[in-house]
């Protein structure tokens, strides 16, 4: 039997460009697009910094797995959340349908994107810093890629490019 898994899922640090690429692929993949920060956001009816501010930054975790483990899509690129990757409950039903592309950008380059790290709605305990969150997480991304693209010397259209190339290429996980 095929491969069904027709999901492409972005998953990588906020700032790597998991929304922008999302679009531009979606686009060259004749295929739908969503951000679930954006689908977290309308649920919920508030921002995820105002969760993080209100609640706390495992708050808005368990309400990202809810939300990704409640997905039900087809033919979708979907930008995940920078901290998808905690919960091995949304990862595993993400990769259900859909091959895991993990945007890999350095902290050089996240640093210089990321500049509203204390408004941006980032999952992270108040004391930690981008450079702590960057060292906790990298390990989780390269745990559930499927497909690691590195964005650092690329503009976006070689981006999606290599995403393109390496999904021709790719024996998809069963």
């Amino acid at each position: 039997m095929a491969d069904e898994r027709n999901n492409i899922v972005l998953i990588g640090m906020p700032g790597a460009g998991k929304s922008t690429i999302g679009v531009l692929l979606a686009k060259q993949l004749a295929k739908n697009f969503v951000d679930t920060d954006v689908i977290i956001q309308s649920v919920e009816g508030r921002t995820l910094q105002h969760i993080v501010d209100h609640e706390g930054h495992l708050a808005l975790r368990a309400i990202e797995e809810r939300e990704l483990t409640q997905l039900s899509l087809s033919n979708h690129i979907i930008a995940t959340g920078g901290s998808a990757a905690y919960s091995e409950r949304a990862m595993a039903a993400l990769r259900r349908n859909g091959v895991i592309v993990y945007l890999k950008v350095g902290y050089p380059t996240l640093a210089r994107r990321v500049t509203n790290l204390g408004s941006r709605g980032i999952a992270k305990a108040a004391h930690q810093t981008l450079a702590d969150v960057f060292a906790e997480r990298i390990p989780l991304y390269e745990q559930h890629a499927d497909i690691v693209i590195d964005c650092d010397s690329l503009n976006q259209e070689q981006i999606v490019e290599s995403i393109c190339t390496a999904l021709g290429n790719h024996p998809h996980r069963q």
